[in-house]
């Protein structure tokens, strides 16, 4: 599935202070802490507690926050489906960035170990 062009413009315009606390909520009612998602992102985006705190006073949009992020060189390892699009294939830099993002709260929302999480080559 190919993500379209009002697709990729409205995820560029999100705000990462408008998703975050959905991120949150998910990680925390499968038993995750809120300090296992910030070790997430900082693992994708180089972000560290500060660093988030500052992007969500900020309410920076997902365009400004990946363009200011140092992306992990391993984030190509990130494969398999969310929302419905295959992060591998999306042809969308931002948006792939935005979906690696989105799976890997998924993967921390469903139990699995930070070791796997975090794709040590």
């Amino acid at each position: 599935m190919n993500s379209t062009a009002h697709h990729d413009e409205r995820i560029s315009k999100m705000t990462f202070a408008s998703v975050y606390p959905h991120y949150v909520v998910k990680v925390e009612k499968k038993g995750r802490t809120k300090e296992e998602l910030h070790q997430v992102i900082e693992w994708l985006t180089g972000y560290n507690e500060k660093n988030i705190q500052a992007q969500i006073g900020k309410k920076s949009t997902f365009e400004e926050f990946f363009g200011e992020a140092n992306l992990n060189p391993n984030a190509r390892l990130i494969t398999g489906t969310i929302c419905g699009y295959r992060v591998e294939e999306l042809e969308n830099p931002l948006t792939q960035k935005v979906r690696y993002l989105d799976k890997l709260v998924d993967e921390l929302a469903k139990g699995q170990k930070m070791e796997k999480i975090l794709r040590a080559e």
